[in-house]
């Protein structure tokens, strides 16, 4: 039996500017160099990063760049704290500086903040690496929290200033800001949201209702996969998360069923292909 499913990929899904230019980077080293040091995946998917570390891309975490002289990094789109290019400056490491210019423009405002004295929260995920290189522009100062019920537990001060995580959904952070004004606090709130990203989201909520089943490709480690898939499956019910081909189902599909594929800011356009080819198979 054969299922006949018509499968369209959304044309606005795929990687970000800020992704496409830290792959480009290092795939133009590695086509003249035998290996180029990576700080920390080079983007949140594990498909494409395999493809990378065949080329010759080495992923090191923190704890290894400390062991490392005289050879080449490159710091991927999420950016890096201050301390970072200081190692670099004492180990003689060659930085290839492929930090989003949105998230760039971020880390600078924070700081100013910081040198102004004031005292900064930051609505972000935990451990995130964007995160951590914007809380390091406070010397770890910073308040991050990814949820309000965070804040019931920590004493604030009356004034503050708020920023974002770039990857974030706009309508929670202005679901807190609100929150956080009616709790009496004096909040200076900077939406620093990547347009980019906030505009996927209303792209996608057009995108799933064509369709009878959505494939949302992402990977597992992808915070703005989380949250698109979460938009997906508020507009399609029948929306399903997976990482790569092997994990389709095929017990999902009815025959003739008109299927959307659709990913993060981190899903490569190839993979989304590939899923496609795999549906048409069915």
């Amino acid at each position: 039996m054969t299922y006949d499913l018509a499968v369209t990929i959304d044309k606005a899904s795929g990687f970000c500017f800020g992704v496409v230019y830290a792959i480009e980077m290092a795939e133009d080293i590695l086509d003249n160099e035998d290996y180029l040091y990576c700080l920390g995946d080079i983007v949140h998917n594990d498909e494409e990063v395999k493809r990378l570390t065949d080329k010759g891309l080495r992923i090191i975490e923190h704890e290894q760049l400390k062991d490392l002289h005289h050879e080449k990094v490159l710091i991927r789109a999420h950016g890096e704290a201050p301390s970072t290019y200081e190692l670099a400056l004492n180990n003689n490491l060659t930085l290839i500086d492929a930090s989003c210019p949105v998230v760039l423009k971020l880390q600078n405002r924070i700081k100013n903040s910081h040198d102004d004295d004031e005292q900064i929260l930051i609505f972000g995920k935990h451990g995130h690496a964007e995160v951590i290189g914007l809380q390091g522009q406070t010397n770890g100062k910073a308040i991050v929290f990814q949820d309000l019920q965070e804040l019931d537990n920590i004493e604030l001060p009356s004034k503050f200033t708020l920023y974002s995580q770039t990857t974030k959904s706009t309508d929670k952070f202005y679901h807190i800001k609100d929150e956080l004004l009616n709790r009496g606090y004096d909040v200076k709130a900077n939406d620093t949201i990547c347009r980019q990203v906030s505009s996927r989201y209303e792209d996608l909520e057009k995108f799933v209702v064509k369709f009878d089943k959505i494939i949302f490709v992402s990977g597992k480690k992808s915070s703005n996969g989380k949250v698109l898939y979460d938009v997906c499956k508020k507009y399609n019910n029948d929306a399903y998360f997976i990482s790569n081909v092997e994990e389709l189902d095929l017990s999902w599909f009815n025959p003739k069923d008109k299927v959307g594929i659709c990913g993060a800011t981190s899903t490569p356009m190839w993979l989304m292909e590939e899923v496609k080819a795999k549906l048409e198979s069915f």
